[in-house]
């Protein structure tokens, strides 16, 4: 008994020793930014919502790479922001032409594809009143550990094309840590899928996830998706985007005139968004987007009493102006119809802020 314990220990250990690592690296990344922010208007029907702060935000993120004897390499990451806590992490192993597995903690492939119109700065909604829904696509996955596959780089008709696939097995449920289950049984797992086109100034993204009962949150068969395209021609950048937002809520209709929560309100939330961005030099540049994200309630299914549709409107200037390690940056976004109310009312935030990286 011994001696076969032995022989299997021998040659586990040769088989490690096949794809030992090379002595790997570790480095550190950061930044430190400061800002002053300003507010006017009228928000949900209620006048004089206006204020200004001045603030302050670090993170660090820590890199770890290395490479295995037969070329595989791996890597890894942990982001931390002002509280000490993680905002994503992961782990990856690059396997030549089979792809790269990534195992990761908030941090799924759709944020390869929501909110990817050219801007000078921030996305469009990061200035707004509250989150588009297009920026909550694939939330479900992001919520919590999931697992990832990227393709190599495809060469077709002088495109080059990337292929990922994420799954989950909780949707929406905290990380676990190393070794943990998650005690509830009725979490619903999630898939997803994302496509990557570009070439000649042209890059294209596509992106669904699809996700089983929920009956922690109360929802049934969510769907979720996002396409954009982008096309530069010099120094200025084109993009259009839309995106359908499905979250399979069982909550009931609420009026027009009520404030909705995406991930939380029943119906659909559809998001169309364009944007011109132009590099006046190598430091400086200008953007200006529009977004308009459509709640539709789906009152009228079934005989049910209608409720009228709202959208939501936000519109974004922003200019960036970089010199080395520091950075200036400025926008200005107005959200019309805040919280998807036909009497939301609107609202204008300014920012300015001074960056500084390690």
């Amino acid at each position: 008994m011994n001696k076969l314990k032995l022989i299997g220990a021998t040659a586990l250990a040769s088989s490690l020793v096949a794809v030992s690592a090379n002595a790997g690296e570790m480095t550190i990344t950061g930044g430190l930014e400061a800002t002053y922010s300003t507010q006017s208007g009228t928000s949900n029907g209620v006048a004089g919502s206006h204020g200004k702060g001045l603030g302050t935000e670090k993170g660090f993120t820590t890199h770890g790479s290395g490479e295995l004897d037969n070329g595989w390499t791996f890597a890894g990451y942990h982001a931390i922001n002002d509280g000490l806590s993680t905002t994503s992490a992961g782990l990856s192993l690059t396997m030549g032409s089979m792809g790269t597995m990534k195992m990761n903690t908030v941090a799924g492939i759709a944020g390869a594809y929501d909110g990817q119109t050219p801007t000078a700065w921030e996305e469009i909604d990061d200035g707004g009143a509250s989150s588009l829904s297009a920026n909550l696509v694939g939330t479900k996955i992001d919520g919590g550990n999931n697992i990832q596959w990227h393709s190599p780089a495809y060469e077709i008709g002088g495109m080059s094309a990337n292929l990922a696939v994420e799954y989950t097995p909780n949707m929406g449920d905290a990380a676990v840590h190393n070794g943990n289950v998650v005690a509830s049984q009725t979490t619903g797992s999630a898939w997803g899928a994302g496509l990557t086109v570009s070439g000649g100034g042209l890059k294209v993204g596509i992106y669904g996830m699809d996700g089983s009962d929920d009956a922690n949150t109360g929802t049934s068969d969510p769907f979720e998706g996002v396409w954009y395209a982008n096309y530069t021609m010099g120094p200025v950048s084109f993009g259009y985007s839309q995106s359908y937002f499905d979250d399979g809520s069982q909550a009931a209709a609420e009026a027009a005139s009520a404030t909705k929560a995406v991930k939380t309100a029943s119906g659909l939330f559809e998001t169309t968004q364009m944007s011109i961005a132009f590099a006046v030099n190598d430091n400086f540049s200008i953007s200006i987007a529009d977004a308009e994200d459509e709640y539709d309630a789906q009152s009228n299914v079934m005989g049910g009493t209608e409720v009228a549709d709202v959208t939501m409107d936000m519109t974004s200037i922003q200019a960036a102006y970089s010199m080395g390690a520091m950075s200036i940056k400025a926008y200005r976004t107005k959200s019309d119809n805040v919280g998807y109310r036909t009497n939301g009312g609107s609202i204008t935030t300014t920012e300015v802020a001074l960056g500084l990286s390690f």
